[in-house]
């Protein structure tokens, strides 16, 4: 990723692991950089990282890398995003990946409608995609 321009933002076991990876500072989980960077943290088991899901999520989605079919599964099912996918880029969650034509304005949350609000704005829909290692250039 280096060579690809990428900075890696990481907690202090993520960056022992490569000389490469700066270390995050406070709230680096909970926004969007609008940049080729991302940050990363190592954490003890599948519970733990659905945990910091909850915590730092926006809601729009969530990526889960995995061989494992029961943890996507419950990835899936467990995480509350507008959209979910499994072993496929975050890239692909676009208006225009999914069919719906050019994008006129970009929601990064779950809630989707503005303005007065009735029973089909206040229902959302979870996208769930699948993949094996896709990604978007």
């Amino acid at each position: 990723m280096k060579e690809k321009g990428v900075t890696v933002h990481g907690d202090e076991a993520f960056c022992a692991a490569s000389a490469d990876v700066v270390p995050a500072a406070e709230g680096e989980y909970d926004g969007e950089y609008l940049t080729l960077d991302l940050a990363a943290r190592v954490v003890d088991d599948f519970d733990a990282a659905l945990t910091h899901i909850r915590e730092h999520t926006t809601g729009h989605s969530e990526t889960i890398i995995t061989r494992d079919l029961i943890s996507a599964e419950r990835f899936i099912s467990e995480v509350d995003a507008a959209v979910v996918l499994v072993n496929a880029s975050s890239r692909f969650t676009d208006g225009g990946e999914f069919g719906f034509g050019a994008e006129i304005g970009i929601s990064t949350q779950k809630l989707h409608a503005r303005g007065p609000m009735a029973l089909p704005e206040m229902t959302s829909t979870k996208y769930v995609v699948t993949g094996s290692g896709q990604v978007r250039p």
